[in-house]
């Protein structure tokens, strides 16, 4: 724990560069999702459009280990400002590796992006802020990463109608280096950080998964398989739907998920983690379950707004219920297992959706349905969480 750690105050100049990094960073990634399965069908690799988000969370999942770790021993801010280098430089060479096979590999090399840098900002907050308002501070730092969400990717496709895919590219790595430059105004939070020396690499099956982490876990893959399908098949929907920018339903989401987590963390913060993230599950499903039956544009609306509540009253709350947990020495792996959780997530829904889609539009509300079963299931382990913990404090 930070011994300067102030007890009561939220806003700082610490919290707001952080979350102005956030900004840009999510913004960096996040605007080439949009095009990237045309990019990718231009290269002649329409059949891998599974891979793309998959590889992505593959490297993100595998790193969260160490991201971890390093967090808890180097310090958040050297371990922020490597995923930071890894955006500026696949940003640039994303339009030199010109071929399906040097494409893929850079995908597999920009997950490290977010494998390293989204927890070591959590770690970081969970530092300069009071533990009583640990809530509300996840949602505001993550009001500024969904805004980056949803202006990346309309940002992204404006960009690509006007110009073209390397002026896509470049404009993804200098929103990286803005946030890299606001990431070196800040002081290092971690009380004692060590030296960064190769042992540290070494990882063991407890730097993997923290256990005090798993029921979060769990939730989080459960809940996180439909965001892997819709950042995989969405953009072929909503042109099937009639919307010219691929980029429109993220836009729709974002500015439903903002309104929510203006008071999400706020309410978890008083009600408890477990009987919010139980309301946002069950919002999830309605959504998952409309965006597959309206195949027209107010229903598309609609249920894009539902999910964009849904993610964002369970984002804030998963993160939060994952720092109450933890201890504090250890809290950047217990906020990685909880990471890695997600990329699984993320990875496996993208992967599996896209292998099952293969450019056959009819498919897609499948999908949906099957994603809303799953997070059936991650409903049924919040409820069976949330009885167990009060059989334990009879």
């Amino acid at each position: 724990m930070n011994p300067n750690k102030d007890i009561t105050r939220i806003y700082s100049r610490k919290f707001a560069f952080v979350c102005l990094s956030t900004l840009f960073f999510s913004a960096s990634f996040n605007m080439l999702i949009p095009e990237l399965p045309e990019y990718l069908r231009q290269l002649g690799g329409g059949e891998y459009i599974g891979l793309i988000i998959f590889l992505f969370t593959l490297t993100a999942g595998f790193s969260r280990p160490f991201s971890g770790k390093l967090t808890d021993t180097i310090g958040r801010k050297p371990v922020m400002l490597f995923g930071l280098v890894v955006c500026i430089i696949c940003g640039y060479l994303y339009s030199i590796l010109s071929t399906v096979i040097g494409f893929l590999m850079l995908r597999l090399m920009h997950g490290f992006s977010t494998g390293f840098t989204p927890t070591a900002i959590s770690a970081y907050i969970s530092d300069i802020v009071p533990q009583h308002r640990m809530g509300e501070a996840i949602s505001i730092q993550s009001i500024f990463f969904v805004t980056g969400m949803a202006l990346g990717p309309t940002l992204g496709s404006m960009i690509k109608l006007q110009y073209t895919f390397d002026v896509l590219f470049y404009t993804s790595a200098a929103m990286a280096m803005l946030s890299g430059i606001l990431v070196m105004c800040i002081t290092e939070s971690l009380a004692k950080p060590q030296k960064f020396k190769l042992t540290l690499l070494k990882i063991t099956r407890y730097d993997i998964i923290v256990m005090e982490a798993l029921a979060p876990a769990i939730v989080t893959i459960l809940v996180y398989l439909s965001f892997g399908a819709i950042l995989t098949l969405i953009p072929d929907w909503s042109d099937h739907i009639g919307f010219a920018n691929k980029g429109f339903f993220f836009m729709v989401f974002t500015a439903a998920s903002l309104i929510v987590r203006l008071v999400a963390g706020k309410i978890s913060d008083q009600y408890g983690r477990i009987n919010v993230i139980i309301v946002g599950i069950i919002i999830l499903i309605i959504a998952l379950i409309s965006l597959g039956y309206f195949d027209y544009t107010t229903g598309f609306i609609i249920s894009a707004a539902l999910y964009g509540i849904a993610i964002g009253i369970l984002v804030p709350t998963i993160n939060a219920w994952t720092i109450d947990i933890s201890h504090p020495d250890y809290r950047g792996k217990a906020i990685s297992t909880m990471y890695l959780a997600l990329e699984v997530g993320i990875g496996m829904g993208a992967l599996i959706s896209g292998f099952y889609y293969l450019n056959i539009i009819e498919r897609i509300p499948i999908v949906m349905y099957s994603c809303a079963a799953f997070g059936g299931l991650g409903l049924v382990y919040a409820v069976w969480w949330r009885k167990l913990q009060v059989n334990l404090y009879r």
